[in-house]
């Protein structure tokens, strides 16, 4: 883990280079890597379906009772006493709710619960701009940026500040996603990757040759309603592999070297 780090700040270091007198360095961007964890669990492959089955199989085979099963078992053999005429009705005037109750009250309410629906509205037009799509996957933001003439879609991104930290430039582009308070976490202070690009010849300067973006990720906490930080169609939640529909290929390349979909 040391070694990434320390190749990401040795990449970061070559950025700064003596103009003037001064230390001057090539513009910093950071971007930020706005991610939607899971909602729902994966549908189980064959294979896994087998495992549980199995598993299920050796825990009612080698199990111990658990409590329930021990009262069950006593209220068995109290009923079978009850029937030979052994039984002493005073001794058990506390046990009213009998184990057979219990579980009809619980086979009532597992028939009221109806799960939601794993295929949403959203999934069925397509709606790329939702948040409520693709709910067993990893989603990621991006949005749609002028870059010169050109519409790109990047992952969100802003310039990096005097005075500010790396995670603290990131903080900043996530407060700007949302009209509304957007909670995150961010997973350590410490850059996921970085991209060096150089800028077309117009835009280039002695001290800016070009760019250094880091990534930095962050797992939504909470639903902001991120339609009102761009036009229509200017953001989409995607999952990894739609990625390339939007990406340019070398930017691409360098996004799924550190996004995992577990």
């Amino acid at each position: 883990m040391a070694a990434p780090v320390r190749r990401t700040l040795l990449e970061a270091a070559k950025g700064w280079r003596r103009v003037g007198g001064h230390w001057a360095r090539k513009l910093g961007l950071r971007r930020l890597v706005p991610s939607r964890p899971p909602l729902v669990s994966k549908p189980l492959t064959p294979l896994q379906e087998e495992m549980a089955a199995l598993l299920q199989q050796i825990e009612v085979e080698r199990s111990m009772y658990s409590d329930h099963e021990l009262r069950a078992l006593d209220e068995a053999q109290r009923l079978a006493k009850r029937k030979a005429d052994l039984y002493d009705e005073e001794a058990d005037e506390q046990n009213v709710l009998l184990v057979q109750d219990l579980e009809d009250v619980w086979e009532q309410k597992f028939l009221q619960f109806k799960p939601g629906a794993r295929i949403t509205e959203a999934d069925e037009k397509n709606d790329r701009t939702s948040l409520h799509r693709k709910l067993d996957r990893n989603l990621v933001l991006l949005v749609k940026e002028k870059l010169g003439d050109k519409d790109v879609w990047l992952l969100p991104q802003a310039e990096w500040q005097p005075g500010e930290t790396l995670r603290g430039t990131a903080e900043r582009t996530l407060a700007t996603l949302s009209e509304k308070k957007v909670e995150a976490k961010f997973l350590g202070n410490a850059p996921c990757g970085h991209y060096k690009f150089k800028f077309p010849q117009a835009m280039r300067t002695e001290s800016s040759l070009g760019a250094t973006v880091f990534f930095f990720k962050a797992l939504l906490l909470t639903r902001g309603d991120f339609s009102q930080a761009w036009k229509k169609g200017q953001h989409v939640w995607v999952c990894k592999e739609e990625l390339g529909d939007y990406l340019k290929p070398k930017y691409l390349a360098q996004v799924r070297r550190f996004l995992l979909d577990l």
